[in-house]
């Protein structure tokens, strides 16, 4: 590695250690939600944590990091393991009681592309990364304790994005097996996030065995080949995996009347039904508390919510929707100025943001009590 490319990191490294905030309070009080979040603020990249009881969003212990976060994923033991936005260059595991960070960076030729999770019994990393040379999606195998790559898999696909281990059996496919979200977007590392060639777009959901990352089963939208498989949510009720969508049609009308969720049984992929226009942009996905899904769409300033096989029931009105998150009983939604928490009854509260300049990423967590 050149002497650039090292100096560069490590201002990066001390940056994030700088932007540290210690937190010397209580986590979770009782009665209260504590909520595990990425966000944007005065041109800084931070996560943290939020806490919410009553009426109020209170800022918990806090970390600067060098650019965007995405996915984070809660570790039994408290830490958060976080990715870089796609195309990412670090990982992070980073302990909220005391501060303390253990940074990785990607491999010259890799960038992570912004999920990572822990393995259904605890002993690996898997993070969604791209080969720069190829453009084909990676599945990086990583030891839990050193977050150094032990491994590598191929996606079966581009623009690999989320990654879920299923938490229970579904038809053929047994507990802890690994679905990958493939985007499908072609890109090039010159050019970054610029999405080129779509009509070489080719998305894709698909079952990895998670000890030998042997492909077990590939479905793709056949009807809408401009529909990028991003995010994906377990509903225990339905017992579906549900996923959410980001339209890449041409068309702007085609585009704004796309569909924003896919279900998957297990045997069949199929879009949701009977949903009004909707930007066609699902920005993030959570199974709601009674079953069935709830979809952020940030540009049509709305949370479209659907029964567990993807009919739509209804869309609740929240400015610049992203973040969802749930628990039992209740989900939550970040928006612009706003999180609502949502009782099962459909009672709403409007938990104002702790500063107008915050704008949340696309997903919460939430801290188990």
């Amino acid at each position: 590695m050149g002497t650039d490319a090292l100096s560069r990191r490590r201002a990066l490294q001390a940056l994030a250690l700088l932007g540290t905030t210690p937190w010397h309070g209580h986590l979770l009080a009782a009665g209260g939600t504590t909520l595990l979040a990425a966000w944007q603020q005065d041109e800084e990249q931070h996560i943290g944590q939020f806490h919410a009881d009553g009426g109020t969003l209170v800022q918990g212990p806090t970390l600067v990091v060098p650019t965007r976060a995405h996915g984070l994923c809660l570790e039994p033991q408290g830490s958060v393991l976080a990715a870089a936005r796609r195309p990412g260059d670090w990982l992070l595991r980073w302990d909220p009681r005391d501060g303390r960070t253990q940074w990785l960076w990607a491999d010259d030729d890799r960038r992570f592309n912004g999920h990572v999770i822990r393995s259904a019994a605890g002993q690996r990393v898997w993070t969604t990364e791209t080969d720069l040379d190829t453009a084909r999606g990676r599945i990086g195998v990583r030891d839990v304790r050193s977050l150094d790559k032990d491994d590598e898999w191929a996606s079966h696909g581009m623009d690999p994005h989320q990654l879920l281990a299923l938490p229970e059996a579904l038809g053929a496919f047994p507990a802890g097996t690994l679905i990958v979200a493939n985007g499908g977007i072609p890109t090039l590392p010159e050019t970054g996030r610029l999405k080129r060639s779509l009509d070489r777009m080719d998305a894709s959901l698909v079952a990895l065995h998670p000890g030998s990352g042997e492909l077990i089963g590939q479905w793709r939208l056949a009807q809408d080949p401009y529909l990028s498989i991003r995010h994906l949510a377990w509903d225990p009720v339905s017992r579906t995996l549900g996923i959410a969508l980001q339209a890449e049609h041409r068309d702007v009308g085609a585009r704004r009347a796309a569909p924003v969720l896919a279900i998957w049984d297990g045997r069949r992929l199929a879009t949701a039904q009977g949903q009004p226009p909707l930007e066609g942009y699902g920005g993030d996905i959570c199974a709601l508390p009674g079953g069935g899904f709830a979809v952020s769409c940030p540009r049509a300033d709305r949370v479209a919510l659907y029964d567990g096989r993807g009919r739509f029931l209804r869309a609740i009105a929240h400015p610049q929707a992203y973040a969802l998150g749930a628990a039992p009983g209740y989900w939550w939604s970040g928006g612009r100025d706003a999180t609502l928490a949502v009782e099962g009854s459909g009672l709403t509260r409007v938990l104002p943001h702790p500063a107008a300049t915050m704008v949340f990423d696309n997903h919460w967590q939430i801290v188990p009590a």
